[in-house]
């Protein structure tokens, strides 16, 4: 299941990971047939994460190189890629419910079913989690295969590039329901990049009565505003907390969601919330964060942790069938498989705060 190696026909191109700085598009072999309960995909687009460029100029982070994964048995390299919409090209035995050529996205978090946490639907932390593109290969090429039960097929008239933001915005709604019903209420959103601009529009498609994101970047704030923040403010520019209160009758938001994963945006997300406020953590940290817990306990704040996503796929496609989401402000660029380090990751190393989202095609020129 996850041999890369060129060694036979049929072969395609695809989107090597095989170290820091080093992502090889080259010719591997075709994924065989899927296995039970599992289907190829014909991949149309995918989006490049956020953890797909951590690999890039950091890795390894997610990518097993000491020893195989325990569920997919990959180490070492691995064949990129997660965020993905295409159409279904076979159909391993034991698979009901689908059919050759329709167009499907599909949940990253492929799961051991076995674990307590599987056992009590909570795959989206299985002891045992492996993420397609990091854990077992993924879709920077033109087939890939994945366990069935993740597919989630789209709407007849679902443009197909739509479903390469599902799995990103799929994070942003998981964090929001995490915080419960915020009908009405005032939500602060930490951080105006990709993730936090999903939990801007999932807050927004959920009823938020003002949301007020936290940004430095220019482009980024405009952005932010573009997809359904009522107020930028930038912590650069005076002290954010007060510039909260000032704006919640000196109390502070009802709910805010960390979206940076930064040891100083941490404490500020838990700032920014009144008493008994809930702080929804769902950026990605890389080193501690220094905190007085005493003040959880004098506020009866809530601080809740949120990891990728739980079945929120098809409440993000309903979303975006009727209109609640609009996706197309979040696509910044759409390049060939042939430009994935140039037009790619190199763009976004570049030129960051431009770009949001750049959407791949393994069979464009």
């Amino acid at each position: 299941m996850n041999d890369i190696t060129p060694v036979q026909q049929p072969s395609m191109k695809a989107a090597v990971w095989r170290g820091r700085k080093d992502i090889r598009v080259e010719q591997v072999r075709v994924p065989d047939a899927p296995p039970p309960g599992w289907v190829k995909i014909r991949v149309h687009w995918c989006g490049i994460c956020g953890s797909d460029l951590h690999e890039y100029v950091a890795g390894p982070v997610f990518i097993p190189v000491e020893r195989p994964h325990p569920l997919t048995g990959l180490k070492g390299q691995c064949i990129l890629g997660h965020e993905f919409s295409g159409e279904i090209a076979d159909i391993g035995a034991g698979v009901s419910g689908l059919r050759v050529g329709e167009r499907v996205t599909a949940d990253a978090c492929q799961h051991c079913g076995t674990c307590y946490y599987c056992k009590h639907g909570l795959y989206n932390i299985c002891e045992n989690l492996a993420f397609t593109g990091l854990m077992n290969n993924g879709a920077f090429a033109e087939y890939v295969n994945v366990p069935a039960e993740l597919l989630y097929k789209l709407p007849d008239d679902f443009p197909t590039e739509a479903g390469a933001l599902i799995e990103p915005l799929a994070v942003g709604l998981h964090a929001v329901k995490k915080a419960g019903s915020i009908v009405g209420q005032t939500v602060v959103v930490v951080g105006a990049g990709t993730i936090g601009l999903c939990t801007i529009m999932s807050a927004k498609a959920a009823g938020a009565g003002r949301i007020i994101a936290l940004e430095m970047s220019a482009a980024r704030k405009k952005k932010a505003l573009e997809v359904g923040a009522t107020t930028v403010i930038d912590p650069t520019q005076g002290d954010a907390i007060e510039q909260v209160r000032a704006l919640t009758g000196g109390y502070g938001a009802d709910v805010s969601f960390e979206c940076i994963g930064h040891r100083t945006t941490a404490k500020l997300a838990i700032d920014v919330i009144r008493k008994a406020g809930k702080c929804v953590m769902v950026g990605i940290f890389e080193e501690p964060s220094e905190f007085n817990f005493f003040e959880l306990v004098s506020t009866e704040k809530e601080v809740i942790g949120s990891l990728a996503y739980n079945g929120e796929f098809a409440d993000v496609i309903r979303y975006v069938a009727d209109g609640r989401i609009d996706v197309q402000p979040l696509i910044t660029g759409r390049i060939a498989l042939s430009d994935i380090v140039s037009k790619g990751f190199e763009e976004l190393v570049n030129n960051k705060d431009a770009n949001v989202k750049i959407i791949v095609s393994p069979v464009a020129a």
